[in-house]
């Protein structure tokens, strides 16, 4: 890609959009997420020097640190530490795209420090309100069966959200009790399922066809199925989701990804190796899964007041 110094009417950020969805295999909401980011800064660019097109070789070329730290400056007025830190993120990785091909000789945004963001913990029910949830979907119709077995799915293997929603039915083993997922990076991994999620599984599968009547042939595999056929989008599982914590009476904000950190924070807290929990979970770095060691310090305390001598 060196010959890209040459390219004429290249746009280096449609050229990285090709490279993020085409080569590196990036999810949809990563996708949108960089190119948000990076449409944000060359908005800004544009606007303090509107006689330059950034968005050519040639004009990427001008950039420097002083204009990313201009328009990180810029953000900070309006937005938390976390939001600056993840756009920050994202130019440099777009700087660095282009140093590997060789159009750029120095990434103007490496040196720039993140800003420091405060460390949220995640939140997480307990398992008397995850057995309301799981619970709270009752009736023998195949919408509620649907959304029972998705909740005890959730629920058992922790997967993403969106991880769930892509779910084909050839993925589920119900004889042996495993998921195979399709995770972050087009990896592949398998996770085990309880008793109550393979029941509520075969359940579900038993009464699928219902959902198939109206599904176009793309979605035929689908294992979550809508009412009119079409595979489940994440905004749908969220929406569920509200509903039965709503119905249950939950009084905290649960979404798919409290879903998940309950998982980990359930098997860590009943001694599971944090190891394991990284497999589980998908995690490339272990310093994810850590974060789940800070939820869990109650555990710790207990576990330590009941088997310390001097406790």
């Amino acid at each position: 890609m060196n010959d890209l110094n040459n390219s004429k009417g290249l746009n280096v950020l449609e050229e990285f959009g090709r490279y993020l969805s085409s080569e590196k295999g990036a999810s949809l909401h990563t996708y949108k997420n960089y190119l948000a980011d990076l449409q944000q800064f060359f908005s800004y660019q544009a606007a303090q020097n509107p006689d330059i097109d950034y968005l050519t070789p040639e004009g990427l070329k001008s950039i420097t640190s002083a204009d990313i730290r201009g328009f990180l400056a810029e953000l900070f007025k309006k937005n938390s530490a976390a939001s600056v830190a993840r756009k920050l993120a994202s130019i440099r990785s777009f700087f660095q795209y282009w140093v590997k091909t060789g159009l750029l000789t120095l990434n103007p945004a490496k040196d720039i420090s993140s800003p420091q963001v405060p460390q949220r913990l995640p939140i997480f029910l307990s398992v008397d309100e995850v057995f309301k949830l799981l619970e709270a979907p009752q009736g023998d119709d195949p919408i509620t069966i649907r959304d029972r077995a998705m909740l005890e799915t959730l629920y058992a293997t922790g997967v993403r959200v969106s991880e769930l929603v892509g779910l084909n039915v050839g993925q589920v083993d119900c004889k042996d009790g495993f998921v195979t997922v399709v995770g972050k990076g087009d990896k592949e991994r398998r996770i085990p399922m309880g008793a109550k999620a393979k029941e509520a599984l075969e359940k579900y599968l038993a009464v699928r066809n219902v959902f198939l009547k109206g599904a176009s042939p793309e979605d035929q595999e689908a294992l979550f199925l809508s009412r009119n056929g079409s595979r489940l989008t994440t905004r749908s599982v969220e929406r569920l989701i509200q509903k039965y914590v709503k119905l249950c009476g939950i009084d905290k904000k649960v979404t798919p990804h409290v879903i998940r950190h309950t998982f980990a924070t359930h098997l860590l807290n009943s001694g599971a190796d944090l190891r394991g929990i990284q497999e589980l979970m998908g995690h490339t770095s272990l310093s994810t899964t850590q974060k789940y060691t800070h939820v869990s310090v109650n555990k710790l305390i207990e576990v330590y007041d009941k088997a310390h001598p001097k406790a």
